[in-house]
């Protein structure tokens, strides 16, 4: 049996070629049959360019209907789609291109000349590009392609994507997910938020993120539904679409600055059936004055990237606020004690631990990490605490490890910390996340210099930004005499966390010495 995501689509294609999948604010659409003809010919493209079953192809482009296509040519190719954070500096793309050994990278155009270079630098056959406007060598191949039709035979657990996660380690880890875990995951949001081919999403997201791509995507092709592709979140937009739309997925930062447009009301989302918000904690405040405002109770859920999503605030029932609702369908959800691994009863704190079709496979090429993150009976430790209520209700209470979630992006602050702590007249350092009015977290930096060294955040900032892309970049630092620290030695973030939670609302640097 043929496992590829792809046939999970295919029925839409086949049946209604002249039906409109996606559109953007500019006016262009694109129906089933011209995005399956040209992702056809994208595979033919690959074929010629020597991308074979299980080769990684990377992907480094702005949002576009195209770049989408790609997705789906990959696909049916057998081929391993690897998307990039478009915000990468060319020194994290390295590392990417030194792990995962791609056959094929494909990049901005403004970007070619410093991607060939780097994939000479680490054997990468080809470098193609793709822009936003349909420019690119990649799309002028495509026009003088003939369409490929085949579809790859795939197992259930071959690989369809990987997704790099940065580790509390600094290095990334590459989280494998196979055609199985994508299929299944699609197939139960599809059921649980009963998406319809009626259905036409607003997609604001970012597409090289689980929650856009996997989510999002997936959904609507799943479905057979449609949706707008928006570049990136305009709240004037959103709401001047809302009419001709059912569905808009989006990060809590979405929300609170939608209830900052005056003609957010119950008229402008009339047309609106459901609210989705995930990648980070959404305020039970905001979920307040949104319902009061709209009639809409924003539906929260909670997914990461190794499984997409485990859990969902009920569609019909209660959603509530600060909790992200129960396992989903085929998948199972438990809290366990953090040191024993027991399970803990209702109302008890402890570690999150999901088990189903939609967790990953493993971390790329890290067999012991892998092994270190699955207890014997396939329960994936998410590292985030939890507690499940009374009524089987979900509430994420914190992260074991020190994941800073900004604007829906993970930030692990080990990989900020190396960079600060080599910088001149530095001794060490502590990332932290710590609140924002409009993010949710913020990066903020606590900083201990050596004895008689100047040194202000604008130094810190300014030598960050070659390397690390923008949303890890801290704006905030806290120069303290010294880190506080356990009888063991480690450095208590959580009394950082307390002594500068203010740090976004009242300045810029701050000298607490």
């Amino acid at each position: 049996m043929n496992h590829n995501l792809y046939l999970q689509f295919q029925t839409h294609f086949d049946q209604q070629p002249d039906k409109v999948l996606m559109a953007t604010l500019e006016g262009d659409t694109h129906t089933y049959g011209e995005v399956q003809n040209t992702a056809m010919k994208m595979v033919g493209v690959l074929r010629r360019l020597g991308v074979a079953q299980g080769d990684r192809v990377v992907v480094q482009v702005e949002k576009s209907a195209q770049a989408l296509m790609l997705y789906l040519a990959c696909l049916r190719a057998g081929a391993v789609y690897l998307p990039l954070n478009t915000a990468y500096t060319d020194n994290e793309v390295a590392y990417f291109l030194q792990d995962a050994e791609p056959r094929l990278v494909v990049c901005d155009p403004a970007r070619r000349d410093s991607h060939r270079a780097l994939a000479e630098a680490h054997g990468v056959a080809h470098v193609e590009t793709l822009g936003n406007d349909c420019s690119g060598s990649l799309m002028a191949q495509v026009a003088d392609e003939a369409p490929d039709r085949t579809i790859a035979e795939m197992g259930a657990d071959d690989l369809a994507a990987i997704l790099y996660t940065s580790g509390t380690t600094g290095r990334s880890k590459g989280a494998m997910l196979s055609h199985r875990n994508l299929a299944a995951n699609s197939q139960a949001l599809v059921d649980t938020w009963q998406f319809t081919r009626d259905d036409h999403l607003l997609h604001a997201l970012p597409i090289f993120h689980t929650h856009g791509l996997f989510v999002a995507c997936n959904i609507i092709l799943t479905a057979g539904a449609s949706m707008t592709l928006l570049p990136g979140f305009d709240a004037q937009a959103l709401l001047s679409l809302m009419p001709q739309a059912t569905v808009l997925m989006g990060v809590p930062t979405f929300y609170t600055r939608l209830l900052d447009q005056p003609g957010l009301d119950r008229t402008s989302t009339a047309a609106m059936r459901l609210f989705i918000s995930g990648s980070a904690p959404l305020l039970a405040e905001t979920h307040r004055e949104f319902h009061a405002r709209t009639g809409h109770m924003i539906l929260e859920r909670y997914g990461m990237t190794e499984t997409n999503m485990n859990t969902s605030n009920p569609y019909e029932g209660e959603r509530r606020p600060g909790t992200v609702g129960f396992a989903l369908p085929g998948s199972e959800v438990r809290v366990v004690d953090r040191d024993s691994g027991a399970e803990l009863p209702a109302g008890q704190n402890g570690l999150v631990e999901v088990r189903g079709p939609n967790v990953f496979q493993g971390y790329w090429r890290m067999p012991e990490k892998t092994r270190e993150e699955f207890r014997a009976d396939g329960f994936f430790i998410t590292g985030d605490l939890g507690m499940l209520d009374d009524d089987g209700y979900l509430h994420i209470v914190g992260r074991d490890k020190d994941l800073v979630i900004s604007g829906g992006y993970n930030v692990y602050p080990k990989e900020i910390e190396q960079f600060i702590d080599e910088l001149p007249g530095v001794r060490e350092s502590a990332v932290i996340g710590v609140p924002h009015p409009d993010l949710g977290e913020g990066v903020a930096a606590a900083v201990v210099l050596n004895e008689g060294a100047e040194v202000t955040q604008e130094d810190i900032t300014s030598a960050l930004a070659p390397h690390l892309a923008r949303y890890k970049q801290p704006r905030r630092v806290v120069f303290v005499d010294a880190l506080p620290r356990n009888v063991m030695g480690k450095v208590q973030k959580n009394l950082l966390r307390e002594a500068h939670a203010d740090l976004y609302q009242t300045g810029t640097a701050v000298h607490d010495k």
